[in-house]
C-alpha cells in the first residue's frame, strides 16, 4: 500500500510538472529522493511518461486528427525536424545525462536557471506569427537544452517560440506536439536498456500501470491549466516557483 501511494505521488509530480514549466525530471528526482524510490527502475519511468504523451495526444485530439485528414504534412514534418537536436543529444551523452538525474545539487543549478527565464518572458510581446522551419528547429535546439534535469523542457520551448514571436497558443499546442516524438523514443530506448534487467529491481506491473494512468490523467489537467495560463499572459509567474524550489533544494544537500 505504501508502495502504491509513492508511485501515485511520483505519477501526479510527472503529470504536473511535464506539462507546467516546473520540470517534471528535475521534480522526479527530488521525489524519487524524498520518498526513498531512487532504485524503482526504468519501468515505471516509461509508463510515467507514455502517461503523459497520452495526455497530449488526448488534449490536442482535433489538431493531430487535422493533421492526419488534411494531410498537413508541413506541419508534421517540422514536428519531426524539432525532434532532431534533442535525439543526437540523448543519443550521444545518454550517460552523462543518466548521471546528472543523480546529483540533487544539479537539478537546483537548473531550476534557477528555468525559473530567470520563466521570468523573462514577462516582457515579451504577444505574438501573432505562425511555426516556420526555422523557427521548429530553433524551439527544437531549445528542447534539447531542457534534456537536462531542472530545466523545463515547455518552459524552454514556450519561451523561445514566443521569442520569436509566435502566438501563445500556437507556441503550447507546438511545443506539447514536438513532446511526442523524443517521450516515445526515451520510452523505447528505456524499454530496450530494461529488458534484461533484474525483475526484481524493477515496480510491480500493477503499480506501474497505475502510475501511467495517474500520468495521464493529471497530465491532461495540467494541459488545461497552463493553456489558460499563457492566454492569460501570466506564464511569466512560474519563474519565481522554480527559484523558490532551486533555493529550498540548495539548503537541503
Amino acid at each position: 500500500m505504501i508502495e502504491a501511494l509513492r508511485v501515485a505521488a511520483l505519477a501526479v509530480i510527472q503529470g504536473v510538472a511535464e506539462f507546467l514549466p516546473i520540470s517534471s525530471s528535475g521534480h522526479l528526482v527530488i521525489g524519487r529522493e524524498v520518498m526513498g524510490l531512487s532504485e524503482a527502475g526504468m519501468r515505471l519511468d516509461v509508463f510515467l511518461h507514455v502517461g503523459t504523451l497520452v495526455a497530449v495526444f488526448a488534449f490536442y485530439r482535433k489538431v493531430v486528427f487535422r493533421i492526419i485528414a488534411m494531410r498537413e504534412w508541413a506541419y508534421a514534418l517540422k514536428i519531426v525536424l524539432s525532434a532532431v537536436p534533442v535525439g543526437i543529444v540523448g543519443v550521444l551523452l545518454r550517460h552523462q545525462i543518466e548521471d546528472a538525474f543523480s546529483a540533487p545539487s544539479a537539478v537546483a543549478c537548473a531550476l534557477f536557471f528555468t525559473g530567470v527565464v520563466l521570468i523573462a518572458t514577462k516582457w515579451l510581446r504577444r505574438g501573432t506569427k505562425d511555426v516556420t522551419w526555422l523557427n521548429a528547429l530553433v524551439t527544437g535546439l531549445a528542447q534539447a537544452v531542457a534534456i537536462l534535469p531542472g530545466i523545463s523542457r515547455s518552459g524552454m520551448t514556450i519561451s523561445a517560440a514566443r521569442t520569436m514571436g509566435i502566438s501563445p497558443a500556437r507556441a503550447a499546442e507546438f511545443s506539447f506536439l514536438m513532446s511526442a516524438p523524443p517521450i516515445a523514443g526515451a520510452a523505447l530506448l528505456d524499454i530496450a536498456s530494461s529488458s534484461g534487467a533484474d525483475a526484481a529491481g524493477q515496480t510491480p506491473w500493477v503499480f506501474v500501470v497505475l502510475g501511467g494512468v495517474i500520468s495521464a490523467a493529471v497530465g491532461f489537467l495540467s494541459l488545461k491549466v497552463l493553456v489558460k495560463t499563457l492566454d492569460s499572459d501570466r506564464f511569466w509567474m512560474f519563474g519565481p516557483y522554480c527559484i523558490l524550489a532551486a533555493v529550498v533544494v540548495f539548503l537541503a544537500v
